[in-house]
């Protein structure tokens, strides 16, 4: 077992691989009383080309299929996962990514029940006509309420608008007409090809003795003869290059303008922990130029062009990463001309605030480490297959290091006029 020791945190993260594939992470909490698992696969809805191990011809499955495969694996031929995690004292969720699926439980008694049935409900699928055509239905009433949301078209239309014609400007659970050409055939096979131990791992965090973990986790799957170490190739669109919507008008039942900033990025990012990084760069940098207590946030609020709406994000994918600028304004072409004008000039608006830049971290290291109480945080903000394996504890010392010249040249290399889309959604 590999331990990889937080000291500075006081926190230790052990990871075991077991003989199936399937990588095992424990961080014990002994304070806290309650215990949260997440198992994940890498597994998402652009994952939808393959060629699948052992294989010539590429699969296409269908928009959606992804996110359709969560829902179905809870439901049984005579029993729903749901109830199991009820019968034993735990909450359950799921949930669907671009580039992961996750299916988790929280619970503070009859851990070895839970665990039991989180890996035998996701593990072990069960597909039928019948339950397949109910969820289409299900799940289209949910596509058709995404497709009147204002807020949903001003976010997920603006990663559209950024990645035309890719899989990225697909909704995560498909589209009306997609859904419907699943099959249980479809899902048994994504399942084979994407539910591998070896494409999967098994977070679990709290109050726990990692050996007897590690033991129950053992026997568990040493009971299953599970098809691994077959991982499909991915067929996945060249994102970093795809074509751009620069400019997108709707008009929507709002009582306000909403104005959305789309920056994409066209260059791969290191997968080792100068990525990571490179993230809490380009993050500082937003936060330096565009935080509640900067000077440009201010002068804009004073002016009435943003208001308490106003937000920016930053989102690292397997195959991607995009800025996302968002907020309500009664000037919309005030805010976009605003918002374009101070990051073209990032080089000369960073060097005004070059003095605030330890108060920034401080604060971004501040608002992970409170994080860091929140078991469920740091369970799900951990992922291997970004960075190398990376978490919220490497989040600290990426961070730590930032200097100016982090910032400069994540400024230079993200910020250009012509990875921009600007999206303005009116009312009708």
């Amino acid at each position: 077992m590999q331990t990889k020791d937080y000291k500075q945190l006081q926190e230790k993260m052990m990871t075991q691989t077991l003989e199936n594939g399937l990588t095992v992470h424990f961080l014990p909490k002994p304070l806290f009383n309650e215990t949260y698992a997440v198992l994940s696969t890498n597994y998402g809805s652009i994952d939808d080309r393959i060629i699948p191990a052992n294989g010539e011809n590429l699969v296409k499955f269908p928009g959606g299929l992804a996110h359709f495969l969560e829902h179905k694996l809870f439901e049984k031929e005579d029993h729903d996962a749901s109830d199991v995690f009820a019968q034993y004292g735990a909450s359950t969720n799921a949930y669907t990514s671009f580039t992961k699926t996750s299916y988790l439980f929280s619970s503070s008694r009859n851990l070895k029940e839970n665990l039991d049935n989180l890996l035998d409900f996701v593990q072990i699928p069960y597909f039928s006509n019948q339950t397949v055509e109910k969820e289409i239905g299900i799940i289209g009433q949910e596509i058709m309420m995404y497709d009147d949301d204002p807020n949903w078209q001003a976010y997920f239309g603006a990663i559209a608008d950024l990645y035309p014609d890719t899989a990225l400007a697909v909704d995560i659970a498909g589209t009306v007409p997609s859904i419907k050409q699943i099959t249980p055939e479809k899902l048994y096979l994504a399942h084979k090809q994407f539910y591998q131990p070896s494409n999967m791992s098994l977070f679990v965090v709290g109050n726990l003795d990692v050996d007897q973990v590690l033991e129950w986790v053992q026997e568990n799957q040493a009971k299953k003869d599970l098809y691994t170490f077959n991982n499909p190739k991915r067929v996945l669109d060249d994102f970093y290059s795809s074509n751009i919507k620069h400019a997108q008008t709707l008009h929507m039942a709002v009582q306000r303008p909403k104005v959305t900033i789309g920056i994409k990025g066209t260059q791969p990012i290191a997968n080792d922990f100068s990525g990571l990084v490179y993230e809490e760069a380009v993050n500082t940098m937003f936060d330096l130029l565009f935080g509640e207590t900067s000077e440009n946030y201010l002068r804009l609020y004073d002016q009435g062009v943003i208001d308490d709406s106003f937000g920016y994000s930053f989102e690292m994918q397997r195959a991607a990463h995009f800025a996302i600028i968002i907020g309500e304004t009664n000037q919309p072409d005030a805010m976009v001309q605003e918002i374009r004008s101070i990051l073209l000039n990032a080089k000369t608006e960073l060097a005004k605030v070059e003095d605030r830049l330890e108060m920034v971290k401080r604060e971004a290291m501040g608002a992970t480490i409170m994080s860091m109480n929140s078991i469920s945080a740091i369970a799900n903000d951990y992922d291997d297959y970004l960075y190398g394996g990376t978490g919220l504890f490497d989040e600290i010392d990426a961070i730590r290091q930032l200097t100016m010249a982090d910032i400069y040249q994540a400024a230079e290399r993200f910020i250009s006029e012509d990875r921009f889309s600007i999206r303005q959604i009116l009312p009708e």
